[in-house]
């Protein structure tokens, strides 16, 4: 059936003539050209961002907005601390560093890259303090509330009576007025988290051994993962850093923040880009000229690559809207892919130079489209992986391998019409390999040979597969050099371990049951920074208590109010006309609360709000615009939920456990639920590798018969074994990369076996052209090995592994096929 088909196509083919062939393939190149100009034109860009190649995790809606929220908060932040010997240069510095900042944004007005510039604020306690004062009668500490459930006024009198003859008290004679025993400023003071650092003259200050550190924050008015962005937001930085180097010179500057492991993997990836295409193109060119000595077959060679890359930019353009650098670090090997047609058919033109070109496509034409189909096939089961990233790559490989394969059917009958030099050379030793190939085999089809064969094969891939060990963590993804980490590290440090990755969602059916779950969790987070599983945290319960914790101190107070008043007044000497005006003011407050609505429109509210999450837009906080609507106009009775944001993390399996049997505070860690879906889709993947062999072996058994066919999937499958013993030998660890390559392995590697299992007069074309397409792969490939992002390389080092195998294995089917062939004859005879 399949072979039938080929014949039709091929005969459609030879009735065509070249030229219209080549109309037809310059109107599709120049619309494809015409397209990926508009589609640029349309906004479509070039993606640095990592996070845009991790997978998609399925989330329920809540928690879905707490890690985009989280995400949008934290990913824009730029954090700078400059480290002197005194307090003083620090400050200074500091303030030279805003100003420049702040230049810059009034100069650039929208245009502005660097926004929200800030250190300390100042007025952050006097704000506060005016929006709780009219709430006192419902605030408590924890030690007056147990002093007021005891009845023990008299520790709260003395401790009045102590802030009266502090010199630093907060008494004065308008507080005492209105609060007698000064319960109001040890509530505050809770409100003012607990940290290293300090805040002198408007500037965030914390101390560096025997040095001062002063911090400066900003937040990228782009995404941090924009290359213009990126550009800007340096620019900015480099400008203002450079006034405060030149003024201080003995400043140490500390960095932290995505902007800078956005920008090393940015110029990592451009870098990888511009080496790895370069090289891998320069060794093609080599390998066409040193092979045919010909202008021509170079020419055509970088017209199927160009043509290649032009349809795999356009399809992916088309298909994402963008173009990830990681797309075009992996996409470089499609040059080593790619040229495989072209070495094909001028290989067969220089076994049979009185062929035409246009014959000799027509010769080749059944065996390239069986190959380009299994190896888009093998594309495809790349892009049934999660990564978006990974999508884009399947995209622009089975793309690129499109145009080459069409430039080869439609352009080379024309293009490629002229003659070449005598090329016997390159054949006589392509000829010579296979001779000395063809010795060898002999030796192992004895029934000895063949025995010591498989037990070295079997010894190999028995120790090489046992000693693999497996690693899903995506932390290997992008690994950001040494000179980005230490000093975020250092400035972690300083800021009391900052905020992590993971935190937790809390959730609730209604807003006072979410802000009561708040204050349950609390003291289990304390308890955790007791026992050192945790640095710091941050929750609104620190700013929000319960109507029902509320209520509990209002209750609390009445002691005091209606019951002590005249004997506190009396005990500390205040006019007793001051009672009936104290006993109004607490009755007042009964039915005001402290609401997160309120709360929110406060400077310091904003800051927070992003950790609220509201069910429904009727119900979430006017803020900044930080909330994320995500269409959450939910139905009635949806969760409420808030963030607590996590720093420090020492044992995070120790967190976990805490809350492991609480359904409504669910531990977010996005690292290990993204290495999670990694582990699942590689085992997938493994699984769909093995499926895709069954499924090659089924349809070349049409084209074949069965025994030539299983030869033919043996040999790739044969190579992938191998791969993964040498991986376990060598002690590089499995991973979803590792298995995607083996996937590639075996589209690449197929390529090989059709062509030796169609070759004809003994296959020295064939073994040319597999030697100088497997010379250009295990260039692109191999070079992508040496990749300092570890996720590429890993790709390329087993894509290089298993098409090195395949080459060394693939001509013995040649052999295998013959004595097939020859053993059907003497079965034939006999008969």
């Amino acid at each position: 059936m399949a072979s039938n088909f080929a014949a039709r196509a091929n005969q459609a083919l030879m009735q065509s003539p070249p030229k219209w062939r080549l109309v037809v393939w310059l109107l599709l190149m120049l619309s494809a050209s015409l397209w990926t100009l508009q589609l640029w034109q349309n906004g479509a860009r070039v993606q640095s961002d990592i996070l845009a190649m991790l997978p998609h995790l399925q989330q329920d809606k809540l928690t879905e907005r707490a890690l985009n929220q989280v995400e949008a908060t934290l990913a824009d932040q730029v954090y700078i601390a400059l480290v002197a010997k005194d307090e003083t240069t620090a400050i200074a510095a500091a303030k030279l560093l805003m100003q420049k900042l702040e230049a810059d944004l009034v100069a650039r007005g929208k245009q502005g890259a660097l926004t929200d510039i800030r250190s300390a604020d100042m007025q952050l306690g006097e704000a506060l303090g005016q929006f709780y004062f009219p709430h006192r009668f419902k605030l408590l500490t924890t030690p007056q509330a147990e002093a007021l459930a005891s009845q023990n006024i008299e520790s709260l009198l003395e401790a009045a009576t102590a802030q009266l003859y502090n010199a630093f008290n907060y008494a004065n004679s308008n507080l005492l007025a209105q609060d007698p025993l000064l319960l109001f400023p040890a509530n505050l003071l809770t409100l003012a988290p607990s940290s290293k650092v300090r805040a002198s003259q408007g500037i965030l200050l914390a101390n560096q051994g025997d040095n001062v550190a002063a911090v400066v924050m900003a937040k990228g008015r782009e995404s941090a993962f924009n290359p213009n962005a990126q550009l800007a937001q340096m620019t900015a930085l480099t400008v203002a850093l450079d006034a405060v180097e030149e003024g201080y010179p003995d400043i140490t500057v500390l960095k932290a923040g995505a902007l800078f492991h956005a920008l090393a993997a940015t110029q990592t990836a451009k870098s990888e880009i511009s080496i790895l295409g370069l090289a891998s193109l320069l060794g093609v060119i080599a390998l066409v000229w040193l092979a045919f000595r010909s202008v021509m077959p170079l020419l055509l060679a970088i017209v199927t690559i160009s043509s290649g890359l032009l349809l795999a930019v356009t399809f992916t353009l088309s298909v994402f809207g963008e173009l990830h650098l990681l797309t075009l670090v992996f996409g470089t090997s499609l040059i080593g892919i790619a040229i495989d047609y072209s070495f094909h058919f001028y290989c067969e033109r220089l076994s049979d130079t009185e062929r035409s070109a246009k014959a000799t496509v027509a010769y080749i034409f059944p065996t390239v489209t069986l190959a380009f189909i299994t190896s888009a096939l093998a594309y495809v089961g790349i892009g049934l992986a999660p990564f978006p990233g990974m999508q884009q790559v399947a995209i622009f490989c089975a793309a690129g391998l499109l145009g080459a394969y069409l430039t080869l059917i439609l352009a080379y009958p024309l293009l490629a019409g002229s003659r070449l030099p005598e090329g016997s050379r390159p054949l006589a030793l392509a000829g010579t390999y296979l001779a000395c190939l063809t010795q060898l085999s002999k030796r192992f089809t004895t029934p000895l040979g063949m025995g010591m064969f498989a037990l070295v094969i079997l010894i190999w891939c028995l120790g090489g597969i046992t000693k693999l060990t497996v690693d899903d963590d995506i932390r290997h993804l992008q690994q950001s050099p040494a000179s980005v980490t230490e000093p975020e590290n250092q400035l972690r440090q300083l800021l009391s371990g900052g905020t992590d990755n993971q935190f937790l969602l809390v959730r609730a059916p209604n807003e006072e049951a979410l802000l009561q779950q708040l204050e349950r969790v609390s003291p289990m987070l304390n308890a955790a920074i007791a026992n050192q599983e945790l640095g710091n945290y941050v929750s609104l319960s620190r700013y929000l208590p319960s109507h029902q914790k509320q209520d509990t101190a209002y209750l609390l107070q009445g002691e005091i109010y209606q019951t002590q008043l005249e004997q506190v007044l009396t005990s500390l000497g205040l006019d007793e006309n001051l009672k009936p005006e104290l006993q109004a003011a607490y009755l007042a407050a009964k039915t005001e609360y402290i609401t997160p609505a309120a709360f929110f429109t406060l400077g310091a509210g904003k800051q927070l709000a992003p950790l609220w999450l509201a069910p429904n837009k009727a119900n979430r906080p006017v803020s900044n615009g930080a909330l994320d609507d995500d269409g959450a106009s939910a139905e009635h009775g949806a969760d409420y939920g808030t963030i607590v944001l996590l720093g420090g993390i020492q044992q995070i399996d120790a967190l976990k456990a805490r809350f492991a049997h609480d359904e409504s505070v669910q531990l977010i860690d996005k690292v290990a639920d993204i290495s999670a879906v990694m582990g699942h889709y590689r085992l997938l993947t493994l699984k769909l590798l093995a499926l895709a062999l069954g499924i090659a072996l089924l349809l070349f058994s049409l084209n074949f018969g069965f025994k030539k066919a299983a030869v033919v999937v043996a040999v790739p499958a044969l190579a992938a074994l191998l791969t993964l013993a040498t991986l376990g030998l060598t002690g590089s660890p499995l991973s979803l990369f590792h298995a995607l390559a083996l996937i590639l392995v075996f589209g690449i590697g197929i390529d090989y076996s059709l062509f030796f299992a169609s070759a004809q007069n003994h296959g020295k074309a064939v073994m040319m052209a597999v030697f100088m397409s497997a010379c250009s792969t295990l260039l692109a490939f191999g070079l992508l090995a040496f990749s300092q992002t570890q996720a590429i390389h890993y790709f390329g080092l087993t894509l290089s592994l298993g098409i090195g195998f395949t080459f060394l294995l693939s001509p013995l089917i040649l052999t295998t096929t013959l004595a097939l062939t020859t053993n059907q004859l003497l079965t034939t005879k006999k008969s």
